[in-house]
């Protein structure tokens, strides 16, 4: 019965041994883990950051656009590119020999 219990008890230290060991490796393990998290969290907090102020810019940006379209809808009554005569100021624009500063004039 001695030796039984002996071996018992010898696999019992081993095993102990090995789950201490194991304990040591998860641990380990989890520090990383939560290295790895705080490294992405920080990561996509600077994104959201710069995405944050990216869509603010485009959101005033395109609210300026819309105001100056109702401005110049409202200013020539919203036909002045449907008429001959816009017609006629593209063309001589397009086929005239004016200098690029003219042009963008």
């Amino acid at each position: 019965k001695m030796p039984a219990v002996t071996s018992a008890l010898g696999e019992a230290t081993a095993q102990k041994a090995q789950l201490e060991t194991d304990l040591v490796q998860h641990n380990k393990d989890r520090a990383d883990a939560q290295d790895a998290i705080n490294e992405a969290t920080a990561l996509r907090e600077k994104e959201a950051a710069v995405f944050a102020k990216a869509s603010g810019d485009y959101k005033t940006n395109i609210a300026a656009m819309g105001k100056a379209i109702d401005l110049v809808s409202k200013g020539t009554g919203g036909s002045f590119l449907q008429t001959n005569t816009a017609a006629v100021v593209r063309r001589l624009t397009i086929d005239m020999d004016l200098s690029s500063v003219d042009r963008d004039m």
